[in-house]
Order: C-alpha cells, then sequence, then structure tokens
C-alpha cells in the first residue's frame, strides 16, 4: 500500500513505512531507522555482494530452482547492483548487526524489487521475493564473508597490487637515474660510511616489491569462499554444487579466481584470511612508512640531498614555506592502516561457535586498508618521485664525512683513524687532509682509499633491474 511519499510493507515484525522511492524494503528500513555513524558499507563490497547474487540466480535458474524470468530478472537487478547503479539504496551503517544480516537484506530488497519493476509489477509486492527468491540457498553468514572476500581479491589485484608494481618500477628508475652520485650513509641518525643514491632507491624498491609478493599471498588466502556453508557451515538448504557452480560463475564473469572453500566451518566461525590480509597491509606499511620518512628527512633543510615537487603553498602565515604534503600524507595512510590492522585482529577474535559477529567491522577496515594503501602508492609515484631530484649543494658534503676514516684503519690501525675521525669532525676538516698531515701514506693512495664512490661498494654502473612480476 502507498501512502504519498511512503508505502507501507510487512516483514516478520509486522509492517513498517518504507519510501516511496526507495529500492530498498522492510528490513533495510528497519536497520536504517536506528544507524548512527553516517558510514555506509563500502561499495567495492556491495559490488561484490551483486556479482554473487547475479551468479547464484543464473546457477539456479539453470538448475530450475527458479522460474527462468524470476532467475533471469534477478541476474540482470543484480548485475546492475555490481555495476554501481544502486549505491545511493545501500542505506545500512557499518555498525549493525555482526553477521551484516542488514546488508545481506538490503541487497536482498533492492535486488527483488528491482527484479519485479523489471518483470512489470511494483515495489513492495512478493512477485521476487528477497529471501526465496534472491537469498535462495543462501545465509547472511556464509554470503558476507564470502562477499568481502571476493571484494577483497578484486580491489586488491586490480588497484593495490598493480600501484606496488609501479612504485617497484619508478624506484629501480630512480636507481638507475642516480646511480652514480654518491651521499653519507646514516646510522642511528648519524654520518655514516658513503651510499650510493642508486643503492637507497634499489634497496627501496626490493622492500615494496617484498611487500607486494607478501600481499599477493595474502590475497590469495582468500580466493577459497564461505558460501555454501550457509547458517553454521553445515550447508543446511544448500543444494550440492551449488557454491562451486556460483564461484564458477563469477570467474567467467569477471576473471577473478575465487573458489567454494574446503573448510566451510573454520571459513565462517573465523575471519583468518582476512585478518592475515590485514596484517600483512600493516607490514607494508611500515614499508612505505621507512621509504618516505627518509625522503622527508633527505629533502628538509637538516640534510638537502632531495628535492620534491612543490605541489602547494606549506603555510597560512609563513610566505614561501613549501612542506613535503605527499609524504606527509602518506605516512597518515601509514598510521591509519596499522590501526585498521589492530581493528580486524581484535574483530576476528570475536567468533563464537559457529559465527564471526564483527563481520560489518572487517569488511570496512580491510577494504579501507586496500584502497587507501594503493592511493598512497600511486600518489607517492605521480606526485613526489616521478618529479624527485638530487638536491644540488647539499649541506654535508660526503667529502667531509669523518666517518671515511674508517677505511684507513687497515692501514693504521683503529686508534689512529679514531684520532683523525675526531680530528676531522673537531676542525671540520676532511680526512684527507688531516691523513696526509698524520701518517706516511702515500698521497694518491690516500685518495684511492678514500675515494666515496668505492667505499659505496657498488659497481660504477647499476645492475640491471628484476624483470616485472
Amino acid at each position: 500500500m502507498t501512502t504519498g511519499d511512503w508505502r507501507i510493507e510487512r516483514d516478520p515484525l509486522g509492517e513498517v513505512r518504507v519510501a516511496a522511492t526507495a529500492l530498498y524494503g522492510a528490513q533495510t528500513a528497519r536497520a536504517a531507522a536506528w544507524s548512527f555513524s553516517g558510514q555506509v558499507m563500502p561499495a567495492a563490497l556491495v559490488h561484490a555482494l551483486g556479482r554473487i547474487k547475479a551468479a547464484a540466480a543464473r546457477v539456479h535458474g539453470a538448475a530450475g530452482r527458479l522460474p527462468p524470468a524470476i532467475a533471469s530478472a534477478i541476474e540482470r537487478a543484480a548485475r546492475e547492483v555490481a555495476d554501481g547503479a544502486h549505491d545511493g539504496e545501500f542505506v545500512v551503517d557499518v555498525f549493525q548487526t555482526g553477521s551484516a544480516t542488514s546488508t545481506n537484506m538490503n541487497a536482498n530488497e533492492v535486488i527483488a524489487n528491482r527484479a519485479a519493476e523489471l518483470l512489470g509489477a511494483a515495489r513492495g509486492g512478493n512477485v521476487v521475493h528477497p529471501n526465496d527468491h534472491v537469498n535462495l540457498a543462501q545465509s547472511s553468514n556464509d554470503v558476507m564473508p564470502s562477499a568481502v572476500q571476493l571484494a577483497a581479491v578484486t580491489r586488491g589485484e586490480q588497484r593495490l597490487l598493480p600501484a606496488l608494481a609501479a612504485l617497484v618500477e619508478r624506484l629501480h628508475a630512480l636507481a638507475g637515474a642516480h646511480w652514480s652520485r654518491v651521499r653519507d650513509g646514516r646510522t642511528h641518525l648519524m654520518r655514516a660510511m658513503p651510499i650510493r643514491f642508486g643503492q637507497q632507491f634499489r634497496g627501496a624498491a626490493q622492500h615494496v616489491a617484498a611487500a607486494r609478493r607478501r600481499l599477493a599471498a595474502a590475497i590469495d588466502e582468500c580466493r577459497a569462499l564461505p558460501l555454501g556453508g550457509t547458517a553454521v557451515g553445515t550447508g543446511v538448504n544448500a543444494p550440492p554444487g551449488f557454491a562451486a557452480a556460483v564461484c564458477a560463475a563469477i570467474r567467467s564473469e569477471s576473471g577473478v579466481a575465487v573458489h567454494e572453500t574446503e573448510e566451510h566451518l573454520a571459513a565462517q566461525d573465523c575471519l583468518d584470511g582476512l585478518t592475515a590480509l590485514a596484517a600483512t597491509m600493516g607490514t607494508a606499511a611500515t614499508t612505505l612508512y621507512k621509504l618516505v620518512n627518509d625522503l622527508r628527512w633527505q629533502a628538509s633543510t637538516a640534510f638537502e640531498e632531495l628535492v620534491l615537487p612543490e605541489l602547494q603553498p606549506g603555510s597560512s602565515q609563513m610566505p614561501g614555506k613549501v612542506n613535503p604534503v605527499v609524504c606527509e600524507a602518506v605516512l597518515m595512510v601509514c598510521a591509519q592502516v596499522q590501526g585498521n590492522a589492530g581493528v580486524v585482529a581484535f574483530a576476528n577474535s570475536q567468533g563464537q561457535f559457529e559465527l564471526n559477529t564483527m563481520i560489518p567491522v572487517v569488511a570496512r577496515n580491510v577494504l579501507e586498508s586496500i584502497d587507501l594503501l594503493a592511493g598512497a602508492a600511486t600518489t607517492l609515484r605521480e606526485r613526489c618521485l616521478d618529479g624527485l631530484r638530487l638536491g644540488d649543494a647539499p649541506r654535508q658534503p660526503v667529502g667531509g664525512n669523518p666517518m671515511l676514516a674508517t677505511a684507513l684503519a687497515p692501514e693504521i690501525g683503529y686508534d689512529a683513524a679514531a684520532a683523525i675521525a675526531r680530528r676531522a669532525a673537531h676542525e671540520h676538516r676532511s680526512v684527507l687532509e688531516l691523513a696526509r698531515e698524520m701518517t706516511g701514506l702515500d698521497a694518491a693512495h690516500l685518495q684511492q682509499l678514500l675515494d666515496p664512490a668505492r667505499l659505496s661498494g657498488g659497481p660504477e654502473q647499476p645492475p640491471p633491474s628484476p624483470p616485472r612480476r
């Protein structure tokens, strides 16, 4: 029954007023009525849910479990959801029932009402039923973790892994371009033996590449979907072969390689795969943090070894000031990703008996971390590294580094070399100059011993970059 701006629907608890224009129905309206955070479920999750519902309708229709017209309408409506056409209809808060039943029913109702429209019927009726038709052979308890995993795999392999691969390539390019320039190495924040800029960038590339490999492995663990376990992981009301067929349909339609888990009980009472992915993203965040923190220090007025692109004014009061804004943004991303990993780890501990009851917050944090890391890696590459150059006159020329005296130790002993290093530091003179005064070593030999490029230990030409994987 429709009255003005509202229509009246019924669910197991009785009558509910639903906005007349809404595609969702009674159960969604009930859940939305007490939403409080203003944060809805991630769009990537909604789209993954649409894929699952579309594949399920196709499988049911082919098996004769749904009338052909209804199966076709559900599949078409669910594909619209998967394509983002109805994102505004997903109004349920992230902070909801722990099984995410509210979001599953939000999807079921939107798809049912849209399918009814496609069949020429009105919204809010039972021509296409959200439970009996759209949710056939499914439960929130297996569909929702499956949707989170599908979204994580999709976003991970389409956004995060490519972003990190491109960052690795850029770092290798910087290594090759700046291999010949040598800078002070630093340990304990103090000047140490020389290192090539190229070695620094090559090492950073290796760190990021290793992080990417770990993430790829963690994403792979999420490919085994709990679908088919239904309410408690035992598969009640799911026909044999249903989940495997749905996964095959998803693979065929999207190219995303997922399959039915062999461990349904374990897949539903714990979210270990997603927790491992969140933790691995936390580790990747420490890798990015180290990279950008070094860059901003090297670009600071303390060292002036690097010059970063100037993107915006850095002060509302001090004219001409420019800050390392991309580096600082990436640092904050890394902090958020670390926090998200902690939330997911705690949420995973909340699996009582046959169900984890913090699925929505796991979805939110895992998917946010994927998008944040992908965005940070891309912005770091495009807005910082692409325009980075070496400083023309660093504050501390590498030839004046007192630690070059380390190279003298094998020739004159540790104590004598230490005396030269201390005088060099206190008198602001070069080790080479003092070694000529304080040792009997030949001047040419000293020049060769104290050559910063030789002391970097790297070859004169950069080694070839590894092939992209």
